[in-house]
């Protein structure tokens, strides 16, 4: 294990952030690799946009046993946070569009795995990254970036935030691709415009109250970009050694209580993490990539009167929302393409210089409170997060460096350190003591401070000159034009002059004119007064006549409701009768296959009828004979008896008389009964046989 890790760190020798390589120095360039430059050409002509990522802490303890009202939803799937604001008792709702957001109960294995993990693979690559924690005071900064726990027992902790889990990733790869690699830190905090190092050995005590201690300076690199003179790196070859040097520094932080959080940070740090990995080319040539990963946990912003703070916490809350506050400028300026980017304003713009417009891959993660009390704090962070989206960076893969190239670099270092441990070791050098020292160094860096005012006075006096160059311009143009205007308006004067003569002429034809206008004015007038009587008149009739006409339309509006009713009444009436005739054309339907075939039964029934009724109409006829034959022979009969008795008796021809009237009685009775029989037969068949006639 020692053997390969002395291997690694002698795959490359650690560097200052001065020396990191950059596409623009001369020797780079020379050394720089084909695909490299491909890419880098690719990145610049596109350019990115600031990853901006949202993350809503939960209500805590307090706030939830009080019941304080949330304000804060948040979609992670449509990545959209919603903020609900009451203005003059309206609810208004702002929406707010991110690249990713995350809720109250995502935890940092998730943030870590789908926002931070793609850019720690990136720095691998050999790009320069930044990842930076910005919000309100008590939202969860420092939660996110170094996390809530410590590593115990070897085992890694659930709740490790970003910076740990970035170092881990790291190692993880670099281990796995079995790279020789160099890996070095460095962690510093920015505390009222001043610069510390949080990795800086401790000084004797003698030298404690020396507020003049260890000066950190922060210099122009003369490319565009900017590095810590005099910063501590620490070269590191494993996780824990990381882990070791995050605590260290995260205990030199200065925290206080205040009413919003119980550790507030009161400073800005920066942990850099800057990596060298060899490579071979095709060829067998050894080349350098390097990347750098900047993790930045900025002070939160915060209400002095909310925040309880007092004193010298005022001051340090007016110094972060100072900083803060140039942030926002300079995310500003960028968003809107401004000339003037005020970088310079604030010792935070100057660090973050190349993460904002640069050439850095930039993920910000905003953090917000889903209380309504933070409510303006909130939305002022959701304003600035969502804007920094437009910020476009045009990130650049750091050239890779012939490892021939670069030990002769090292070398050419530590040749010039050995000289000046030499003049120190002999006493051959330049030697002042250390009051003077310290005072130089105090009118450098007040000098370096000038010569900044100094710069941006200059800059501000270029940009009015510029202006006033721009105002003299157009006043130049206006005279101009004021001038032709001049000639133009002295040549319409003498048209106006020759005009004014005309018009005195027209002027007495026209007084002319109007007296005889008046006169036939005047006659107008008897004429008006007159129609003005009839005007009345007929106004009197147009009244009448508009009553007459509401009334009609009242009228028609009734009569158009009747027809709307009538119209509703006769659909309603057409679709029931459309259904009832249809009920019944399926009834008559049914109905008349019916009576076919009840009559086809009643005429088989008639058939068989007639046939029987004309058998017992021939007996009857028969029998009809056979009575009248008896009748007349009882006839004959009792005339004969009648005689033979008539001159027995009278008593006897009495009994007899009335026997035979009896009897006469009862044969009429027979032959009605039997006729009115014949009568019915006889009109059943005419009845029957019409019916099947007329079917």
């Amino acid at each position: 294990m020692e053997s390969s890790q002395h291997q690694r760190r002698g795959g490359s020798v650690p560097r200052s952030p001065s020396q990191t390589p950059r596409s623009n120095d001369k020797s780079v360039r020379d050394l720089r690799s084909g695909d490299s430059n491909s890419s880098s050409k690719h990145d610049k002509d596109k350019g990115v946009n600031v990853q901006v990522i949202l993350r809503c802490r939960p209500l805590s303890a307090d706030e939830m046993r009080i019941h304080t009202p949330v304000v804060i939803s948040c979609n992670e799937n449509r990545r959209e946070v919603c903020a609900v604001q009451n203005i003059a008792n309206k609810q208004i709702d702002r929406t707010f569009l991110f690249d990713k957001v995350f809720g109250p109960s995502s935890q940092q294995k998730e943030l870590f795995e789908l926002a931070v993990s793609p850019i720690v693979n990136e720095v691998l690559q050999g790009y320069n990254c930044t990842i930076f924690a910005y919000g309100q005071t008590g939202t969860g900064k420092t939660y996110t970036m170094e996390g809530g726990a410590r590593k115990k027992n070897g085992e890694f902790p659930s709740d490790a935030g970003a910076i740990p889990r970035a170092v881990k990733q790291i190692f993880d790869i670099l281990e796995a691709q079995n790279a020789e690699y160099n890996m070095k830190v460095t962690f510093l905090e920015l505390y009222n415009e001043e610069i510390a190092d949080l990795l800086a050995p401790e000084e004797t005590p003698k030298f404690i109250d020396d507020k003049s201690k260890k000066p950190i300076a922060l210099m122009e690199d003369g490319k565009g970009g900017v590095f810590v003179r005099g910063l501590e790196e620490e070269l590191v070859t494993t996780a824990n050694e990381i882990y070791k040097i995050l605590e260290k520094g995260s205990a030199k932080r200065r925290t206080a209580e205040t009413l919003l959080n119980k550790q507030s940070s009161r400073s800005h740090s920066i942990f850099s993490i800057t990596i060298h990995i060899k490579e071979c080319t095709p060829e067998g040539e050894e080349m350098i990539k390097c990347g750098k990963l900047n993790l930045v946990d900025l002070a939160g912003s915060e209400n002095i009167s909310r925040s309880g703070a007092r004193e010298g916490r005022a001051r340090e809350a007016g110094e972060i929302n100072k900083s803060l506050l140039t942030l926002g400028r300079v995310i500003n300026a960028l968003v809107e393409h401004s000339g003037h980017v005020p970088y310079r304003d604030s010792k935070l713009t100057r660090l973050l210089r190349d993460s904002l417009g640069g050439k850095t891959k930039t993920c910000i993660i905003a953090t917000i409170s889903p209380s309504i009390h933070c409510l303006e704090e909130t939305l002022s962070t959701l304003d600035y997060a969502h804007r920094a989206k437009n910020i476009r960076n045009k990130p650049e893969i750091n050239q890779k460096m012939m490892k021939s190239a670069l030990m002769k670099d090292l070398y050419s270092e530590i040749d010039r350190l050995r000289q000046e441990v030499y003049a120190a070791r002999e006493k051959n050098g330049i030697y002042i003591p250390r009051d003077r020292y310290l005072l130089e160094e105090a009118e450098k860096k007040a000098m370096a401070e000038k010569i900044e005012r100094m710069e941006l006075v200059s800059e501000s006096k270029e940009k009015q000159i510029t202006e006033l160059q721009e105002l003299y311009n157009s006043q130049q143009l206006l005279t101009a034009d004021l001038s032709d205007k001049l000639e133009k308006t002295e040549k319409k004067l003498g048209q106006t002059e020759n005009a004014l003569f005309d018009l005195e002429d027209k002027h007495r034809q026209a007084n002319a004119t109007i007296k005889e206008k008046e006169f036939l004015i005047s006659n107008l007038l008897k004429s008006e007064k007159a129609l003005v009587g009839h005007a009345f008149e007929l106004r009197a009739e147009l009244e009448n006549a508009a009553s007459d006409v509401s009334d009609l339309f009242a009228k028609i509006e009734r009569k158009d409701k009747i027809e709307d009713g009538n119209k509703a009444l006769i659909q309603r009436f057409q679709s029931q009768l459309t259904q009832q005739l249809e009920i019944l054309h399926k009834t008559v339907a049914a109905s008349v296959t019916q009576q076919e075939q009840q009559l086809k039964d009643m005429e088989e029934d008639m058939q068989s009828f007639v046939s029987t009724k004309s058998e017992a109409t021939e007996e009857l006829r028969g029998r009809l004979g056979k009575l009248k034959d008896t009748y007349g022979s009882g006839i004959r009969a009792l005339d004969n008896i009648a005689l033979k008795l008539d001159g027995n008796s009278k008593s006897t021809f009495g009994d007899l008389n009335s026997e035979v009237s009896k009897h006469s009685r009862d044969l009429e009775d027979l032959l009605k009964e039997l006729l009115l029989k014949l009568m019915l037969y006889l009109m059943t068949f005419k009845v029957v046989f019409t019916i099947k006639k007329r079917s």
